[in-house]
């Protein structure tokens, strides 16, 4: 693939296409990820068959923005990966 917009073939723009949408659905299995996990440590405190492990729940809950925030960095990281290789 050469780095020139007019060179891309119909092929080349749908795979750039195919690319931009794995990279949204990785997002959306990370964010999927983190809200079970929040949902989870969420359940845990809140529930009191539950005390006795009230620990792993503020754990869960602490886990959770951080693989929300690995989530989003990747988006972008992806996107600027994609629009720099082919100067989109």
């Amino acid at each position: 693939m050469t780095n020139n917009n007019t060179d891309l073939t119909t092929r080349d723009w749908l795979a750039i296409e195919r690319t931009k949408l794995a990279n949204e659905r990785t997002f959306l299995a990370y964010f999927r990820t983190f809200l079970v996990i929040l949902g989870t440590g969420v359940t845990i405190i809140k529930l009191d068959v539950f005390a006795d492990i009230r620990t792993y729940g503020v754990l869960l809950i602490c886990i959770a923005p951080v693989i929300l925030l690995i989530g989003i960095y990747r988006l972008f990281r992806v996107k600027n990966t994609i629009r720099k290789h082919y100067k989109i």
